[in-house]
């Protein structure tokens, strides 16, 4: 990749003043708005929908990286693939054909990607590269903000590098979870290309969201 990118958690952004937030990332060049949908099944909790993504990309054109933590995603692709420039990420093991369900974020138009729990083993999915833009390697267990790094899961995100180069796939890695301060260098070394930056870096509410990207920058060079 030509650069590390970062994709905004926008479930920890400020959404009293969702604006402004959204101002400061598109001047500091965020990358991506991770947005992450959950639906009380799939995960233990309730987050963003797809007006939420409608209101967003109303306001900001960054891209959409849409993370879907829920269950029966083929009914539910068509709503969030349409925003342009979104790349759409499921958890393989929910569909029972995981192939169509990228096939047709595809086909609508957006980035198809794979978000793979800390448990699940990266070669279980090496015939999903050919169909994905991005996979995304969670570093705790999805659901909540501001959980702790699962340590084995640095790993893990030199493994599925390792499997992206030895399968010649032009695949970006992405990590989500505690990518704090202290954990961007090590995810970094590791080989993950983009960092969903929450509570423990971006959002840290210490500095401002500009001086939190130009330090986040420097982190991950």
């Amino acid at each position: 990749m030509d650069k590390r990118k970062i994709s905004a958690s926008m479930m920890c952004a400020n959404f009293l003043d969702l604006r402004a937030d959204l101002d400061a990332m598109a001047e500091h060049g965020v990358d991506y708005l991770h947005i992450d949908v959950m639906d009380g099944h799939y995960v233990p909790n309730f987050t963003l929908g797809v007006d939420f993504c409608r209101a967003v990309a109303s306001h900001s054109g960054i891209p959409l990286d849409v993370h879907l933590m829920i269950e029966n995603v083929d009914a539910y692709i068509p709503q969030f693939a349409r925003f342009p420039g979104a790349t759409v990420c499921i958890h393989p093991e929910v569909p029972y054909h995981p192939i169509r369900s990228l096939q047709l974020i595809r086909s609508l138009g957006a980035r198809p990607g794979i978000a793979l729990d800390p448990a699940l083993l990266p070669e279980r999915f090496r015939y999903l590269l050919p169909e994905v833009e991005l996979i995304c390697i969670m570093t705790v267990n999805p659901g909540y903000s501001g959980q702790q790094l699962i340590p084995q899961t640095l790993d893990k995100i030199a493994e599925t590098a390792a499997m992206i180069r030895r399968e010649g796939q032009n695949i970006e890695l992405e990590v989500d979870g505690n990518v704090s301060w202290e954990n961007i260098p090590r995810m970094a070394a590791a080989g993950a290309d983009v960092m969903v930056a929450g509570t423990s870096s971006l959002f840290d509410g210490k500095a401002d969201l500009g001086a939190n990207i130009r330090r986040m920058r420097g982190l991950m060079a």
